[in-house]
C-alpha cells in the first residue's frame, strides 16, 4: 500500500498547448511513496502529467510539489538517434572528460567533470552488463541500438542516479520476454518512489497502488492493476444500476404528474358542468373553482419539484457512467486472392512463402535483427536473412515513428500521404481514430505515443490503392488495452496479408497466426503458432 505521506501532489494543474488545446484541466490528487502504476486511455494526458511533474514543461496554472528530486524516463527515448549511449547511463560528461585526460588534455574543467569518479568507465560497462547490452555499446549511439537495448540502458542508468522520485513512461515497450523480466526485477527492487505509466498488465501487477487519469480527474486505488480493474468494474456496475433506477424514477414521476393533471382536469370539467347546469349555487361553485385552482397550483409545484429532483438524480447517476469512445478501425480490402504469392522470407537455407491473407509473426530477442528484416521488405535491401515482397502495395508501420515531422499538423501529415483523397474524407477517417475537431491541426510533437500511433495508422490505411501486405513493427506499443482490442479486431477482418513483429504474446495469440518464425543467430526457425 502507498504511504499516507505523498511524494507528488498535483494542485489544480492546467496545461494548454500554444494552439489553445487543453491537455490537463484542473488535475488534483496525490501519489504516495512506493510503486504506483498510472493508467488511462490514450490521450488522457498521462505522459503530459509526468512531464509536468518532472519539470520538463510548466503548467499554465496550478502547481506540483514533490518530496525530493524527480527523474524521468521519457516514452520516446529514440527521438534523437545521434544521442550517445553514455548519456543514457548518466556518465557522458565524466567519461568524455576522463578520456580527454587520458589522451593528454589536462585542462582543469576535465578534472572538475571527473571529480572522484575515476572508475566511471568500469562502472559504465557494469551498467551495460546489468542491462544485457554489449559492452561496446558505450561508444555507440542510440540509433545503433535496438529499441529494447536503448530502454534497458536508460533504465539502469536512471536507477544508478537514485533520485527520490522516478517516473517511467512505458518502460517495457520494444522489450522481449527476457528483457521484460529484467525490467520487472529492477522495478521490484527500485529505490525510492516509482511512478510507472504502462499498458503492460504484468508490470502493473507489481504496483503497490494504481492511479487513473480519466476526464482530467486523478483517482488512486490501493493495490495492483487487477485490484483497480475490479474496483472500476464494480463501480461501473453500480453506476449503471443507479442510472437505470434513476431513469425509472423519472418516468414514474412524469407518469404520476400526468395522471394528477388528468384528475384535476376531470374535476374541473365536472365542476364547470355543474355550475353551467346550476345544480349548485354560484357562490359555492365559485368557491370550489378557487379551491380547485389552489389545489392544482400546489400539486403542480409539488409534482414539478419531484420530477426535477428525479431528473437531477438521473443526471448525477449518468455522469458516473463512462461513455468512452473507441477507435473504429475499418481496413480496406486489397482484394488478395487466397493463393496469391505476397512475400517470401528466407535465411539462405530455407524460404517461407506468404500467400493471400496469411498472418505471419516474427519473434526473437532484442538486437537479433527483426526490424532490419522488416525494413528489407520495404526498402528492397538484400541480406542473408531477408524478406521480399511480391506485390507492389506494401504498408509499413515502423516501431519508432521517427519518420513523422513533429512540426507538421496531423491533417497535413495524413493528407501528404493521400494527396488524391478529399480533405473532408481525411477528417472523417481521423475522426474514426478519435482525432477530431481542432485536434487535427495540432502538431505531431504534442501528441502522446498512442495518438501518434493512431495518426500513423490512419495515414497508412488511407493509401489508395490499399496495401496488399501490412508490415507492422511492435504495433501494440503505446496503446491502451481498449485500442489493442480494436486493432486485433481490425486485423482479424483485414483481407490482406499481415507480417508483424511483436513481443506481446497475448496479442499474437488473438491474431490467429498461420506462421510463427523466430529469428535467432542469423537463422529463421519455424515455431508452433
Amino acid at each position: 500500500m502507498s504511504s499516507p505521506s505523498p511524494s507528488l501532489v498535483f494542485d489544480h494543474v492546467r496545461l494548454e498547448w500554444p494552439d489553445g488545446t487543453v491537455a490537463l484541466d484542473g488535475v488534483s490528487g496525490a501519489l504516495g511513496r512506493g510503486r504506483t502504476g498510472l493508467v488511462g486511455r490514450n490521450g488522457a494526458g498521462k505522459s503530459t502529467l509526468l512531464r509536468v511533474a518532472a519539470g520538463h514543461i510548466a503548467p499554465t496554472s496550478g502547481s506540483v510539489s514533490a518530496s525530493g528530486e524527480v527523474a524521468m524516463l521519457p516514452q520516446r527515448l529514440a527521438s534523437d538517434p545521434r544521442r550517445p549511449v553514455s548519456s543514457l547511463l548518466g556518465v557522458e560528461r565524466a567519461l568524455t572528460a576522463l578520456r580527454a585526460i587520458e589522451s593528454g588534455d589536462v585542462a582543469p574543467h576535465h578534472f572538475d567533470a571527473v571529480g572522484d569518479d575515476w572508475d566511471v568507465e568500469t562502472r559504465a560497462h557494469a551498467l551495460l552488463a546489468e542491462a544485457g547490452v554489449p559492452s561496446d555499446a558505450l561508444d555507440r549511439t542510440v540509433g545503433e541500438l535496438s529499441g529494447g537495448e536503448t530502454m534497458l540502458a536508460a533504465l539502469v542508468g536512471l536507477r544508478a542516479r537514485a533520485a527520490e522520485i522516478t517516473l517511467l513512461d512505458e518502460p517495457t515497450n520494444d522489450l522481449d520476454r527476457e528483457a521484460r523480466a529484467r525490467v520487472s526485477e529492477l522495478v521490484q527492487a527500485w529505490p525510492g518512489t516509482l511512478v510507472v505509466v504502462s499498458h503492460d498488465v504484468s508490470l502493473l501487477e507489481l504496483m503497490d497502488a494504481t492511479a487513473e487519469l480519466y476526464g482530467h480527474t486523478l483517482s488512486v486505488v490501493g493495490g495492483p492493476y487487477s485490484v483497480w480493474r475490479a474496483h472500476r468494474d464494480a463501480e461501473q456496475e453500480a453506476a449503471v444500476r443507479a442510472e437505470r433506477d434513476a431513469a425509472q424514477s423519472l418516468r414514474r414521476e412524469r407518469r404520476q404528474r400526468i395522471e394528477s393533471y388528468d384528475k384535476l382536469a376531470t374535476r374541473a370539467r365536472v365542476a364547470h358542468k355543474a355550475q353551467v347546469e346550476k345544480r349548485v349555487p354560484r357562490i359555492i361553485a365559485g368557491g370550489r373553482a378557487n379551491a380547485a385552482q389552489v389545489s392544482a397550483g400546489r400539486l403542480s409545484t409539488e409534482m414539478k419539484g419531484k420530477e426535477d429532483a428525479a431528473r437531477a438524480a438521473l443526471n448525477e447517476a449518468s455522469a458516473r457512467v463512462r461513455d468512452d469512445d473507441v477507435v473504429r478501425i475499418d481496413l480496406p480490402d486489397p482484394g488478395n486472392a487466397p493463393g496469391r504469392r505476397i512475400a517470401t522470407l528466407g535465411d539462405g537455407e530455407r524460404e517461407w512463402i506468404v500467400t493471400g491473407r496469411e498472418r505471419v509473426a516474427l519473434v526473437g530477442r532484442n538486437g537479433t535483427g527483426k526490424t532490419t528484416l522488416l525494413q528489407s521488405i520495404v526498402h528492397g535491401t538484400e541480406a542473408a536473412v531477408h524478406a521480399r515482397a511480391s506485390v507492389e502495395h506494401v504498408g509499413y508501420l515502423p516501431q519508432r515513428l521517427d519518420g513523422l515531422d513533429d512540426a507538421a499538423s496531423v491533417l497535413d501529415t495524413v493528407c501528404a500521404a493521400a494527396p488524391d483523397v478529399p480533405v473532408a474524407a481525411v477528417r472523417d477517417r481521423l475522426a474514426r481514430f478519435l482525432v477530431r475537431g481542432d485536434a487535427v491541426t495540432r502538431p505531431l510533437g504534442s501528441l502522446s505515443g498512442g495518438e501518434r500511433f493512431r495518426v500513423a495508422l490512419a495515414r497508412l490505411l488511407l493509401a489508395d490503392p490499399p496495401p496488399q501486405l501490412l508490415v507492422l513493427d511492435e504495433p501494440t506499443n503505446n496503446l491502451d488495452l481498449d485500442t489493442v482490442d480494436q486493432v486485433v479486431s481490425a486485423l482479424q477482418a483485414y483481407r490482406g496479408a499481415v507480417l508483424v513483429v511483436s513481443h506481446d504474446d497475448a496479442f499474437l495469440a488473438r491474431l490467429g497466426l498461420d506462421l510463427l518464425l523466430e529469428l535467432e543467430d542469423g537463422r529463421l526457425v519455424e515455431r508452433a503458432p
